[in-house]
């Protein structure tokens, strides 16, 4: 009797357990965006208005980022993600790769003699040429 009571409470625990691993939020980054965009709105609602026009058009993308999130979002749950491979693998793995180098430099101290900011700029450039390549690819 006691061996079945602890397999019960396992398999339950397991149970509840897959359950709640198999419960994605739908689309988790793009809604913590909208919430954090929706913040930022109220705090700039909130914010006197002696800003030089600043903070009227720091709401204005505000509500624009919105609109474009909630686009996405409507746009993502239209369209099945599983079936979408990238088209060019290699490509999108080197600009992964590159956004990761501009993160961890953007990220480092500034004491480098100036080769931070110069590597940098060409990590920046680097970025937009694989871009220009996909969408080159893409169209022709």
């Amino acid at each position: 009797m006691r061996i079945t009571k602890s397999t019960l409470c396992v398999a339950a625990l397991l149970f509840a357990s897959a359950a709640a691993y198999a419960f994605t939020p739908d689309q988790p980054r793009m809604q913590a965006a909208r919430t954090d965009l929706q913040a930022a709105r109220a705090q700039l609602r909130d914010a006197t208005h002696d800003k030089g026009g600043h903070r009227a058009r720091a709401l204005e993308h505000v509500e624009a980022a919105l609109a474009e999130v909630n686009a996405g979002i409507r746009f993502d749950r239209r369209h099945d993600d599983e079936a979408f491979l990238p088209d060019q693998p290699h490509m999108e793995a080197a600009l992964d790769k590159l956004r990761g180098a501009r993160s961890n430099l953007e990220a480092a101290t500034e004491d480098k003699g100036g080769h931070r900011v110069k590597a940098l700029e060409h990590v920046n450039k680097a970025i937009d040429e694989v871009q220009k390549g996909i969408e080159y690819d893409r169209t022709h």
